[in-house]
């Protein structure tokens, strides 16, 4: 049973790897195995380097906006006794913020954003590393100074020093008829984080905020940032922190973002899987070659007792080592390119003194790559899937061949 069992693995690995009198044989199933490798390459490559861009939206979006808040109707009056008496999960940080919208106006231009207020040390910590114009030390109770960021100052045209006129939903009743409310605020600083920040927040003090909207000793709610906004386990102690209440995480805010950059990363791959199952059809071409060669073969090897089963088994086992090299060289040089495409890519852009990403026309300077232990497995996977079905018809084509009229065809 022993010697049954070993017998097509030996075969079938021998015909594998010897190409003795075998020119256009011998390209084809290279071609085959190449092919593979190719395409579990590509694969692994793209899903990186979207996995790459996904994180950098991520990262580049937690870095202005709350990882997590607690917005109660009505708002909060006393958020000193709230925070203090909350059970917070280690190193969580919970302050208060206001929240508005406005028209940001200047000249004859004009853009909507939405309005934060915030203390000056929580706009310091997230905005500092961001600020590229202005200066944040100049964000003080009444003096009415706001930050936004370099897209909506770039279509106002504006720079720190410059006078806004803040538009707000409402509207002030006067004996001339109803109008809107309006607040001219000093422009304190432009940040850049990249993305759709840029263009639609602005932030300001959080006492300032207070009088424009109108929220008196109010604050809107809690913003909350954790030392890790992906650790799920510290997300779902917070929001068991204040029962009755609900508090929302980044997770459910940018719920939408997150599922299109899912489908469009499960869009693009199967698209890129036709690269393997091209091969994988290269491996059925190679397959079917071989056992039109090897009919003599399988007529002695028929006549002498071997079942079709052991037939079949012999070229499932030729095909597998076909496919399975080219996932194997596919997957390792897959996953060292999507390791280093950064720097390879920098040091091609030093190189030959192009650049990919214009920092002026793009939020990011660099080629972003993240190898994820999960992509990497089910492509290979997947791929070996293929390759397992793409040996069955050969297979089954070489055990029904008959014994008498195999040999009788080979002289």
């Amino acid at each position: 049973m022993a010697l049954n069992a070993r017998f097509p693995m030996f075969v079938g690995l021998r015909y594998a790897t010897s190409s003795r009198g075998r020119g256009y044989l011998s390209f084809v199933s290279a071609f085959a195995l190449g092919a593979m490798a190719i395409g579990v390459l590509v694969l692994i490559v793209v899903l990186s380097v979207m996995n790459g861009f996904e994180g950098e939206i991520r990262r580049r979006m937690l870095d202005v906006m709350p990882h997590a808040t607690l917005a109660p109707v009505g708002g909060i009056e006393n958020w000193h006794a709230l925070r203090d008496g909350a059970r917070l999960p280690a190193g969580v940080e919970a302050d208060p913020y206001i929240e508005g919208q406005a028209l940001v106006g200047f000249g004859g231009a004009a853009a909507p954003a939405v309005v934060y207020g915030l203390a000056p040390e929580v706009i310091r910590g997230r905005l500092a590393a961001h600020l590229i114009a202005g200066d944040l030390d100049a964000l003080t109770p009444g003096g009415f100074g706001i930050v936004i960021g370099q897209l909506l100052a770039r279509d106002l045209g504006v720079v720190p020093g410059d006078r806004l006129l803040l538009t707000l939903p409402e509207l002030s009743i006067t004996p001339a008829g109803a109008f809107p409310r309006v607040k001219r605020v000093l422009l304190s600083g432009v940040f850049r984080v990249g993305g759709q920040s840029d263009q639609g927040l602005a932030f300001m003090h959080l006492a300032d905020a207070q009088t424009l909207y109108r929220r008196g000793p109010l604050v809107d709610g809690l913003r909350f940032t954790l030392p890790d906004p992906t650790d799920a386990v510290a997300l779902a102690a917070l929001t068991g922190a204040f029962p009755g209440q609900r508090v929302a995480t980044w997770r459910d805010d940018a719920a939408d973002l997150l599922r299109a950059l899912r489908l469009e990363k499960a869009v693009v791959g199967l698209l890129l899987s036709v690269i393997v199952a091209v091969a994988a059809f290269n491996v059925i071409a190679a397959l079917v070659l071989m056992v039109n060669e090897k009919r003599a073969a399988i007529g002695v090897l028929r006549s002498f007792g071997a079942r079709r089963a052991t037939v079949a088994a012999i070229f499932n086992v030729q095909g597998c080592a076909l496919g399975l090299t080219g996932i194997a060289l596919g997957g390792l040089a897959g996953s060292l390119i999507a390791v280093e495409l950064p720097a390879l890519v920098a040091w091609m852009e030093d190189l030959t003194g192009l650049r990919i990403f214009d920092p002026e026309l793009f939020f990011i300077s660099r080629l972003p790559s993240e190898l994820r232990w999960p992509d990497l497995i089910s492509v290979c996977l997947g791929a070996g899937l293929l390759t397992v079905l793409a040996t069955l018809y050969p297979a089954w084509r070489a055990a029904q061949l008959d014994p008498v009229e195999a040999i009788q065809s080979a002289h």
